[in-house]
């Protein structure tokens, strides 16, 4: 069989990049029923208002709606945004996400990518040569109205060590603050009167600044493929073991955000929403088939009209199933900000 050359179908390397570059063609998405119950199969998070159409109708106010999962809006935005990572060694970390609006099943969503930020890395023996890319997403709906602003930080690799770009761009200028105003605003869009007289207490009269919280149970790292390919996500490393170094598939973060998320609704039950995450960092790899556990941090508590904003910081460790393996290792240091009645 004679050999035939092609073009390489494949994402951009790192010094492909330059600042201002825009990638926006991927396709958008039309949330479903399907996509809801696959995400949430895969994750288990019980969150009233992605469970529960009838009580979503209610506190939103939208005949016949049922509230997105939050984290599903924003899986499928950084999978929308993965026409620039598709080569990912790693993400780093997430910067000052907003959910806008709330998003519903049926709402159709695209994402702008633009590259922001770049910086060379250091060169390491015996390694291949990588930077980083600053990715700035805004995501909307059908109307054009903008339902999600994030930054985005994810390693890349250079071809060769000779094509070295020379970026030296500083990563300690992405915004991670967020706009209480813009925070209160989501609030605004639940009734969270009415979820207070639907939903059984208790609510936000119980969180105190400085509650600590533990999830005994931890949760096994299963799907992982599937959730990618849910998402539109295009980064190798995650589908196939031969993208990366060592030859171990590498689970997508968002999983690990999305299990995070499933254990926090474990804990306070009665979490109306997210509103946003003022950072949110990956520090080690999660890969198949190991069990994941959270401990969860009240770190500051905003009154509202209704109900509070509360600041939470998620701290994740992994370990392998196997108990002769080594002990917890922590992957993930995630600080967001939910909405309570």
């Amino acid at each position: 069989m004679s050999d035939v050359s092609g073009t390489i179908v494949g994402g951009p390397f790192y010094e492909d990049l330059s600042i201002g570059d825009v990638f926006g063609a991927a396709p958008a998405i039309t949330l479903t029923d399907g996509h809801a119950a696959v995400h949430q199969a895969i994750l288990g998070d019980r969150l009233r208002l992605a469970l529960d159409a009838r009580l979503s109708a209610e506190v939103l106010g939208i005949k016949g709606g049922c509230l997105a999962h939050p984290g599903l809006v924003c899986d499928m935005a950084i999978g929308q945004s993965t026409l620039a990572t598709g080569r990912v060694v790693a993400n780093l970390f997430y910067r000052g996400l907003i959910l806008q609006r709330p998003v519903m099943i049926g709402d159709t969503l695209s994402t702008r990518t633009e590259v922001v930020g770049l910086r060379d890395n250091a060169a390491k023996p015996g390694r291949r040569p990588t930077g980083v890319a600053v990715l700035h997403m805004i995501t909307i709906d059908q109307e054009g109205r903008s339902v999600l602003d994030f930054h985005r930080c994810a390693m890349l690799p250079m071809r060769t060590e000779a094509g070295r770009p020379g970026h030296s761009d500083s990563l300690d200028a992405i915004p991670a603050e967020l706009d209480p105003t813009a925070l209160a605003a989501l609030a605004d869009f639940f009734d969270l009167q009415r979820y207070r007289a639907r939903v059984p207490a208790p609510h936000a009269e119980v969180i105190q600044p400085g509650m600590r919280l533990v999830v005994e149970s931890g949760t096994t790292v299963t799907g992982a493929p599937e959730l990618v390919q849910l998402t539109l996500n295009l980064a190798g490393a995650h589908t196939d073991p031969r993208a990366t170094a060592d030859g171990r598939r590498l689970v997508y973060g968002g999983h690990t955000i999305g299990v995070a998320a499933g254990h926090l609704t474990k804990a306070l039950p009665n979490l109306v929403t997210i509103a946003g995450w003022r950072s949110c960092d990956h520090v080690g790899p999660v890969f198949e088939g190991e069990v994941l556990s959270s401990e969860i941090e009240v770190e500051a508590l905003t009154e509202l009209g209704d109900g509070a904003l509360v600041d939470l910081r998620i701290r994740v460790s992994a370990q392998h199933g196997d108990e002769h393996q080594s002990g917890p290792r922590r992957v993930l240091d995630w600080r967001l900000v939910g909405v309570m009645a």
